[in-house]
């Protein structure tokens, strides 16, 4: 029996260390969804939706590259590698089908913080004019794109941490009203960072608590430096392309291929730009110089790990929230699963690796998402095809892109955000359904809008936690009190039907579900334990 016994262990032993050929396989299909569906894929059906999806996102990419380097503090350029590389990264190890990842505003915002609070615009003079070896871009470039990358790097290797330890099963506490208010709150702030720019004004970088109000005392006290040529042409170019992409919406089921507003005003401003020679003429503030090509990997600045902890974090939490909010509803929608953790391994990496190629923070965005849901995206190779193009922006077209004004440029940004500012109007739904999902959201909204995106969303877990704990042990109660009353009243119900006829005869009182008589004797209630 002894010998049996070994054996069995022994063989047992055998299976738990030694691990078969089909477990790697289905292990790497897990891990790397690539493996999974790219065998699978249907030329005939799904390469041309998703060539035109590609094309229209690339368009996005490049904008919304451009635009959310400088809000990161860093030189545009740096914005095109970041809506390159981390996209491949994704379409390798994610399972969002209709995911878009690549620059974010809400992130750019917030490494933002740590690239002027350690290479602020003070030490532009005082460090070397003379340009380096990386795309002829001054030291003072380098200096903060290498914060920059200090961020992504170091909130990737967060997130991925968070998928060792399998922290994709707490996100339940990342309810939807906190998603939706720090969102809304973030987007808020991005569109007061890109004031100055639509109204022309030179302004200090102001940021930390109630930075959000100081900006707006700042111009109102300068308001007379506005340039009112901006002011014009950012009016212009957001009612044009609310306009256009409102048709677009309205007509996208008659007319196959939308129209890229975003792309005709680019390319309309820009060639105004020039022939007008707005930049010497009006002072209006142009993209500037964009090199051609992509500099050798480099690694991120790892002694200043220790000074941007504190951005990495809001990165890693505050990208990983709106990320996942956006590939469970394309999950949702187009009925297929995404895994919490995978997605926590899926953007950590979009982070680490593109950090190596001068790359600033990314994550998912709403516009490029709901972009690929309007022209029909099939599958992540829209994401693929989509980089095709941004390569030939970055070796090709990049230069021509030097006349850009830098108030259209903060006009594509502000009207890209209309998706997270009109979820203003989900308060009237929590109104309606439940006050307490209410006022989470706004006090959510109050908080990133005081301080800052993870704090905001820091608030609404810690709220989460705080109703989730006092709503349990009520709810579980009220549902005991509720069962053992109704089984109370039935009980009494059959006994006093059975003794009706007995009336000179005392019915007899039974225990209902462990409740003696005395209980209800002493006045104790049917739903309290003994």
């Amino acid at each position: 029996m002894t010998g049996a016994k070994r054996k069995k262990k022994s063989v047992l032993r055998s299976k738990m260390h030694t691990p078969r050929g089909e477990d790697i396989k289905q292990w790497c299909r897990r891990r790397l969804p690539i493996l999974e569906w790219a065998p699978h894929y249907n030329l005939k059906e799904n390469l041309l939706p998703d060539t035109v999806s590609g094309i229209m996102l690339a368009v996005q990419q490049v904008t919304q590259g451009l635009a959310f380097a400088v809000l990161s503090s860093v030189h545009p350029v740096f914005g095109l590698y970041g809506s390159l590389f981390p996209a491949i990264i994704y379409a390798i190890f994610g399972r969002g089908r209709h995911v878009a990842t690549g620059t974010f505003a809400l992130t750019s915002l917030i490494s933002a913080n740590a690239v002027e609070r350690l290479v602020p615009q003070s030490t532009q003079n005082l460090s070397t004019q003379g340009n380096t070896s990386v795309l002829g871009l001054s030291d003072f470039e380098m200096q903060r794109i290498g914060v920059a990358a200090a961020v992504s790097f170091l909130g990737g290797v967060i997130q991925v941490a968070m998928f060792v330890l399998q922290l994709g099963s707490v996100t339940f506490l990342l309810t939807e009203p906190v998603i939706s208010a720090m969102t809304t709150g973030a987007a808020t702030h991005v569109v007061t960072s890109q004031v100055k720019y639509l109204l022309g004004m030179k302004m200090p970088y102001i940021s930390g608590p109630l930075g959000f109000f100081y900006i707006y005392a700042y111009v109102f006290e300068n308001i007379k430096s506005v340039r009112l040529e901006a002011l014009l042409l950012s009016l212009l170019s957001i009612v044009v392309l609310v306009l256009v992409k409102e048709l677009n919406e309205q007509f996208k089921r008659k007319i196959k291929i939308v129209l890229p507003v975003d792309l005709v005003l680019i390319i309309a401003a820009s060639f105004a730009c020039y022939c007008t020679n707005m930049e010497n003429t009006y002072g209006l503030e142009v993209v500037g110089h964009i090199p051609r090509g992509i500099p050798p990997p480099r690694a991120p600045r790892m002694n200043i790990l220790s000074a941007v902890i504190t951005e990495a974090f809001g990165v890693a939490l505050v990208g990983y929230a709106a990320s996942l909010a956006l590939a469970q509803g394309s999950a949702k929608k187009f009925k297929y699963s995404v895994d919490d953790n995978q997605e926590f391994l899926a953007h950590g990496l979009s982070n680490v690796i593109p950090s190596f190629f001068f790359c600033i923070p990314s994550a998912a965005a709403m516009g490029r998402t709901a972009g690929l849901y309007s022209t029909g995206a099939k599958t992540q190779v829209a994401c693929l095809i989509s980089c095709l193009f941004v390569l030939i922006v970055i070796y090709a077209l990049g230069p021509l892109l030097y006349w850009l004004p830098m108030c259209v440029l903060a006009s594509v940004i502000v009207v890209g955000l209309k998706g997270m500012l009109i979820q203003f109007r989900d308060l009237k739904k929590y109104w309606n359904v439940d006050k307490i999902d209410w006022g989470i959201w706004v006090s959510t909204y109050i908080f990133t809008i005081c301080f800052a995106a993870n704090v905001g969303l820091l608030f609404g877990v810690v709220c989460t936690i705080a109703i989730v704990i006092g709503r349990f042990p009520r709810a579980k109660t009220l549902h005991i009190k509720n069962m053992k009353e109704m089984e109370f009243k039935v009980k009494t119900e059959t006994d006093s039907g059975s003794c009706q006829n007995r009336e000179s005869w005392p019915c007899p009182e039974r225990p209902v579900s462990g409740y003696s008589q005395v209980d209800r004797k002493q006045g104790g209630a049917p739903g309290a334990l003994r």
